[in-house]
Order: C-alpha cells, then sequence, then structure tokens
C-alpha cells in the first residue's frame, strides 16, 4: 500500500482545526491591535520616577501594565499559532516576527517597573494598598517583590548582572549549538538492513526496536560520539556550575539550589525530600527491572533494552473521535463542569487535531487571557495519541479555570504546578481504561505505558535532580568538575537507581553530557514533583469523589494567585512531606504487582 500523502494546511477538514477566528476574526483584526499596541507602549514612560508618588499613580500603572501585556499576549499568540498552522508561511513568519519585535518594545519599556517599586523606602507598597483598596488585588505580585527584596543588590551592581546578561548565557549556547547543529552520529543499520541515520528525535525510537542488534548499535552509536568530547562537555557544564555559584553567592543565597528554588518560593527539603522519597523505593524499581528482563526473555539486561514495550503494542487503530469519547469517559470522576467543559473544548474547535505539510511538530497547550485555550496536535490514531489529548486537555482546562477565576496577572500558573493537571487526567484515563480493559494482553500493554510513566518521569528526572545536586555541591565545595568525576557521578547513580539485575553499560556515564535541561538547573525535578502530586490527587479524586474534585478544582483556579506549595495544598496535597511522593509510589508498587501476576498466569 502506497504511503499515504500527508495533507497541505488548505486541504484540511476545518471541523478538525482549531477556531483561530475566536482570537481575531481576520487579520485586518489582528493588524489593528498590532497598531494599537506600538502606539500605547510610550505609555509606560509617563510613570517612569512616579511610582513613589501615590497610590493612585502606583494603580495607574499596574493597570497600564496588565492592559498593554494582554493586548501583547493576543497579538503574540495569534501570530504565533498561525505559523505553527505551516511553519514554511513566509506570512506568518513575518506576522511572528513583528510580534516578537514588540514584545521586546514593551519588555524594554516597562523594565523600570519592579526595580523602581524595589527602591522604594520600606512600608511604602504596604501603606499604599492601606489607602487604596483597589491595589489590594495586586498584593500577591508585591509581596513575592518584597520577600525577595534582601537578594537584590543596588542599582548600580543590578544594572552590571544585567549587563552580564548575554555572557552568562554563553555555556547553553554552546552546548546548543554543539548538540543541535554540529553533532553527528554514525549511521547503524536498521531493522531493514538499510542504513539508518542516529539523530536525537530517532534514539528513543530506535531504543524501543524489537531487534535487539539495533538497540545496541544506536545507544552506542550515540553515546560513543558524546565520549570523543567529554572533555569539551565538562568544561561546557563546568561554566555553567560555576555561573549559577557565581549569581548565587552574589545575591546572598546559601547556595545555588537554595537561589534556584526560591524563585518559586520552594524551600529545599522540598528537594531534598524528593530525593529521600525515591531512594526509599528504589526496592520497586529493582523489581521493575528484573520483571522487565524476565519479560524480555534475556539472560542479561543492558542500559539499550530500557526503553523497548514488555509487551507488543495490542491496540488497534484508535480514529480520533472514538479518542474523544475514551477521555470523557476517562475523566468521569472529575464530576459533570469538568467533562461539560472537555465537550466544550471538542466539540467548540479548540483543537488543531491532524498533520498537515509544515505544520509544527509534538504537542501544546496554549491561548491567550479572554479568550478560550487551544491545543495543537498531531493525532496519530494511536494510544500514545490518546494520552496526548487528555494530557493537552488537562493543560487546557487547567488554563480555563485560571483565566475564569483569576485577574490577569495571576492567570498564568508556575512550572512548579505546570505538568499537574495534565498528568492527572492521564492517571485517570489509565485507571479507566485497565479497570474496563477485559483483554489480558491489553491490560498487561497499558500497564506497561503506565510503569514506563513513572520509570522516565519520576524516577529517571529525580536522578537527574540528584546528578545536579552533587555536581553543584562539588563546586561549591571547590572540587573540579572534571570529566572523569561528571562520568563516576553519573554511572554510580544508574548503578544505584537500577539495581544489580541490569548490565550498567560504561557508555550511560555520558548520559548526563546529553541532558539541556541541566543548562537550567536544578529545573528537572519539578517534572517529578508534578508528576508525583498528579497520581497523588487522582488517587484522591477515585478514593474521596466529589469533595476532593472541588478541592482540586480550587487549586486549578488559583493560577498564581498563591505560591505553588499553598496552591498544591488546596487540592489536598503538601509537597513540603514526602508522603505525596510515596503515594504516588504507592500506586507504582500495585501497578507492578498486577503486572507481575499477569505474568504468573500466563506468558506474555
Amino acid at each position: 500500500m502506497a504511503e499515504q500523502r500527508v495533507k497541505k494546511r488548505e486541504e484540511a477538514d476545518p471541523a478538525y482545526t482549531w477556531a483561530i477566528e475566536d482570537l481575531y476574526k481576520n487579520e485586518e483584526d489582528w493588524e489593528a491591535d498590532y497598531a494599537r499596541l506600538g502606539r500605547e507602549i510610550p505609555e509606560l514612560e509617563h510613570f517612569r520616577g512616579r511610582l513613589g508618588e501615590s497610590a493612585q499613580t502606583l494603580l495607574d500603572l499596574r493597570r497600564t501594565c496588565d492592559r498593554l501585556n494582554m493586548l501583547a499576549e493576543k497579538v503574540y499568540v495569534y501570530a504565533n499559532q498561525r505559523l505553527h498552522e505551516n511553519t514554511d508561511n513566509g506570512h506568518y513568519q513575518n506576522l511572528a516576527s513583528m510580534a516578537q519585535e514588540l514584545l521586546v518594545r514593551l519588555e524594554e519599556a516597562a523594565s523600570y517597573v519592579e526595580p523602581e517599586l524595589l527602591a522604594l523606602p520600606d512600608g511604602t507598597l504596604e501603606r499604599f494598598m492601606e489607602e487604596n483598596q483597589e491595589l489590594q488585588v495586586y498584593r500577591q505580585y508585591f509581596e513575592n517583590m518584597i520577600r525577595q527584596r534582601e537578594h537584590i543588590l543596588s542599582p548600580e551592581l543590578e544594572g552590571l548582572m544585567a549587563s552580564m546578561g548575554e555572557l552568562s548565557e554563553g555555556p547553553k549556547d554552546i552546548f546548543s549549538m554543539f548538540n543541535n547543529a554540529d553533532l553527528r552520529f554514525p549511521e547503524i543499520e536498521g531493522e531493514d538492513g538499510e542504513k539508518t541515520e542516529v539523530t536525537h528525535g530517532r534514539f528513543i525510537t530506535l531504543l524501543q526496536s524489537r531487534d535487539r542488534r539495533v538497540r545496541k548499535d544506536a545507544f552506542q552509536s550515540l553515546y560513543g560520539m558524546y565520549g570523543r568530547y567529554r572533555n569539551t562537555l565538562a568544561a561546557v557544564y563546568r561554566a555553567n556550575v560555576k555561573h549559577e555559584a557565581f549569581q548565587a553567592r552574589a545575591r546572598k543565597y546559601g547556595s545555588d539550589l537554595e537561589a534556584a528554588l526560591d524563585r518559586s518560593c520552594i524551600p529545599v527539603p522540598v528537594y531534598d525530600n524528593l530525593i529521600g522519597a525515591v531512594h526509599e523505593a528504589l526496592p520497586l524499581m529493582h523489581r521493575y527491572v528484573r520483571l522487565r528482563r524476565r519479560l524480555l526473555g534475556v539472560d542479561e539486561l543492558h542500559m539499550y533494552d530500557l526503553y523497548v514495550p514488555m509487551v507488543a503494542d495490542a491496540g488497534d487503530k484508535i480514529p480520533f473521535e472514538e479518542a474523544k469519547k475514551m477521555v470523557l469517559e476517562g475523566l468521569k470522576p472529575m464530576g459533570e463542569e469538568y467533562t461539560s467543559l472537555l465537550k466544550e473544548g471538542f466539540d467548540r474547535r479548540w483543537i488543531d487535531v491532524y498533520e498537515n505539510q509544515g505544520k509544527r511538530s509534538g504537542a501544546y497547550s496554549w491561548g491567550a487571557y479572554g479568550t478560550h485555550p487551544y491545543v495543537l496536535m498531531n493525532y496519530q490514531e494511536d494510544l500514545n495519541s490518546v494520552f496526548t489529548l487528555a494530557h493537552e486537555m488537562g493543560h487546557a482546562l487547567h488554563s480555563w479555570y485560571s483565566d475564569e477565576n483569576q485577574p490577569y496577572i495571576y492567570a498564568g500558573y508556575r512550572i512548579f504546578v505546570a505538568e499537574v493537571a495534565s498528568t492527572c487526567n492521564e492517571a485517570l484515563l489509565i485507571h479507566h481504561l485497565i479497570e474496563t480493559t477485559e483483554d489480558r494482553k491489553k491490560k498487561a500493554y497499558l500497564i506497561n505505558y503506565f510503569l514506563e510513566q513513572f520509570r522516565t518521569t519520576l524516577y529517571r528526572q529525580t536522578m537527574f535532580a540528584e546528578f545536579e545536586k552533587i555536581t553543584h555541591g562539588m563546586q561549591e565545595r571547590g572540587e573540579t568538575l572534571t570529566a572523569d568525576r561528571l562520568c563516576q557521578v553519573y554511572y554510580d547513580l544508574n548503578r544505584e537507581y537500577f539495581g544489580e539485575d541490569i548490565c550498567i553499560d560504561r557508555e550511560i556515564e555520558m548520559e548526563w553530557a546529553r541532558i539541556p535541561h541541566f543548562y537550567t538547573p536544578f529545573y528537572v525535578y519539578q517534572y517529578a514533583t508534578g508528576f508525583s502530586a498528579a497520581i497523588a490527587l487522582s488517587r484522591r479524586i477515585l478514593e474521596l469523589g466529589a469533595p476532593a474534585v472541588e478541592d482540586y478544582k480550587r487549586f486549578l483556579k488559583g493560577g498564581s494567585s498563591a505560591y505553588p506549595l499553598e496552591l498544591l495544598r488546596m487540592a489536598g496535597v503538601d509537597m513540603e512531606q514526602k508522603q505525596p511522593v510515596a503515594d504516588a509510589l504507592q500506586v507504582f508498587e500495585e501497578y507492578l504487582s498486577e503486572m507481575e501476576g499477569l505474568v504468573e498466569y500466563d506468558a506474555l
């Protein structure tokens, strides 16, 4: 059968494209707002040097910032969503570039605001809020600024630190250019006997091959090439760690870990509790590794065997209309209001469903305040796409609830909680599918899918977080981060996390060198905490029903009106304690035991 041609954008069925007209009816309306924003940005200059003048002046400034930011967001989102429909379209490339330039102008025009507010005498902001009650809506914004005041330097030093901004991006830029532009991996022989280029995008797909020789060759091709540049990559990583340490010292933090977490008001023990809770559950990961070795039927399990499914795909093709029904059914525990909103998103074209020529790859949820959220997909009629639909609609409804219940300044939510709603949707859906599937092979396939989410998100991201803590700590103690030391730390962590029932191939010691998130230090732990919170919340919803759903919706409605830990406590989980991570790992144990039971019952 001939390969099906990917349609051009103009050939797409409008019923399965997003309703971009809900943002702007036509491009003329966008152009009008673009011109209006350009005219109004200079209004911000009117407030420079006057923010301590009166409560009314401060209120006028904040309202002007909100109005301009809302307008800029709408202009920017429309231009970029149009571009994402077809990235080859030169006209929309130009619109996106125009929007970006205007956004930069706005950021530059407003750059004086926070430094000027922080330079006001102590108590001024508090007094203004008492004098004008309309300023009370900005209390969280002001308090967060005041909270960090002790880490703000003099205006002269702040100017110097700002001027170093471009230099500070050096290690990240060097790694990005090396990793994405210059690095090439040796070709391998694919399953069909033809030469196959190993790339970043294909690597995991090759590791999922049923042909073990392909997996091994891909693994050695990729890590062998990183190994050739181990000293260069260690130097780049070391430079980034040194930069973070300098920034933390300059701003009077006890460590760069403390500095990174303070941006979202996260205490360091949250980070440590995550690592501690996962360490306590490492025997479960070792059990999982033993089960994987048994199901793959190999005498010796290797690191390149970790991604191939333990159970062959037992699923049929799933049309998009069927996927919608599956998601709606799986999320019934969330109650009628939530599922009605889901259905509204499905019926009123919030989603751009299918791939077309030039369309942006992957999936996301996005949108602008004042209009409904949007979801971009490249739906492929498989189970993974069904979970992607549930995941992205979790983001979308989180945004919908936040936008409906918060003023613009608090509508966006922080990274620490960003993956909670999306992963909670996935957890509810997988629970429904596993509980309602009678076919043993399909059930095993679904459990395999879920267990892998735990391995790759909760365990693996925590291992990354521990690597960062160890290596940044070494730098703070004056130890040189050589390639040999970095490799040994990473190798030892793999041995500890995966146990004795797998061969820790020496090549894996270079995996640290290919993780781009390490150039945004102490970021990856949030994937593990967000996943843990979501699993704990999904279990709470399934056990307690409507009261837990109401608590959860309070969290969804919160936006960034409170700090992330406070918002999650509203939902019923306290991430300052180990318990939510332990509860999530208990779910992992339950499904691991069920999988072991299926294996004992009959060979899969």
